[in-house]
């Protein structure tokens, strides 16, 4: 088995373990592509809250994770603000959890540890289908635009003018899980321009966005794909320069991160919670100072079955399932 394919298959099998705890397991409803614990009676294809007062939860502390894309510690600060006025909102101290990876995000949520949470754009429906979670804002800017591009990058220098000059060198990923560090330049370079990890070129994959864009500007990755609005503030907190980075390809727009809560929060919680995000004043915030960076600076409420509807098409594309066993 090829280097490519046991990541993937570890990554999936990780992302997709079988735990046993307390929840709606196998029931006679509809679910499409969720995990049989979970019901989708209203085809709006995320979990249902459960019916059964028993099932429901009611935490104290409440855990909230971002999506692992750089520094934790970074983040820690930048949401500091945000989550103290969840804390007013919901009447219940929140710890912010530094996840390490997506798949650990996933599982945390899967597993009853992790309750209020951002995925990013590929996770998102590992997320909801294996985690029961309930998706319902991502952040926007104040005119309403939202989103990032995949961009594949590489160095002044490097040999790589287009993407075609790929072949034969190195491109690092950031984790399968990932839309733009991985799933999306995949099919992208499969359907455009022919070209397959191990076939065409050397597959690399870096952890991380910041991983990636670090490894391209220190010249250790020839080229990397990555999410353009990670780079916009690594460039803005001068991490690394304009001049060390030059753009060979530019997707189309992607939905941006994705906030929400585990499905099994008590209704009243999860309004609550929902509520904490679209009353949070962001003017002045530590949330405001970090990703104003990319041109963000409000919550814009959505829903999973339009706004994810592209990403789930590169993962057809992709041949990914969302089975969780």
């Amino acid at each position: 088995m090829s280097k490519l394919k046991k990541l993937l298959a570890t990554t999936g099998a990780i992302a997709a373990m079988s735990i046993a705890a307390t929840g709606a397991w196998a029931q006679d409803c509809p679910r499409g592509d969720l995990d049989a614990r979970y019901c989708d009676r209203d085809g709006d294809l995320i979990a249902d809250i459960p019916t059964d007062e028993s099932e429901l939860l009611d935490p104290n502390p409440l855990i909230f994770a971002y999506t692992p894309v750089e520094d934790p510690a970074v983040y820690k600060t930048a949401w500091s603000d945000f989550l103290d006025h969840m804390k007013e909102k919901t009447g219940k101290d929140i710890v912010f959890f530094p996840v390490q990876s997506n798949a650990a995000q996933i599982e945390a949520m899967r597993s009853g540890r992790l309750h209020i949470s951002g995925f990013n754009t590929g996770s998102n429906p590992l997320a909801v289908n294996c985690a029961g979670f309930r998706p319902f804002t991502i952040m926007a800017s104040k005119d309403g635009g939202f989103g990032y591009e995949m961009e594949i990058i590489t160095y002044p220098g490097s040999g790589v003018e287009k993407v075609e000059d790929i072949k034969g060198k190195q491109l690092a990923f950031t984790a399968p899980t990932s839309n733009s560090g991985f799933k999306a330049p995949s099919a992208i370079l499969k359907s455009e321009y022919g070209m397959e990890a191990e076939r065409d070129f050397e597959p690399a994959f870096s952890g991380k966005h910041d991983n990636t864009i670090l490894g391209v500007a220190n010249k250790d990755y020839t080229a990397g794909a990555i999410a353009n609005s990670v780079l916009s503030r690594m460039i803005d907190r001068d991490v690394v320069k304009p001049e060390q980075i030059v753009s060979i390809y530019k997707s189309q727009t992607f939905p941006t991160t994705g906030f929400g809560t585990v499905y099994n929060l008590k209704p009243e919680l999860q309004e609550k919670i929902k509520d904490a995000f679209f009353s949070f004043e962001w003017e002045g915030s530590s949330l405001l100072e970090e990703f104003s960076k990319s041109g963000e600076e409000q919550f814009l409420e959505m829903n999973y079955k339009e706004f994810w509807d592209v990403i789930r098409k590169i993962d057809a594309a992709n041949g990914v399932s969302y089975s969780c066993q």
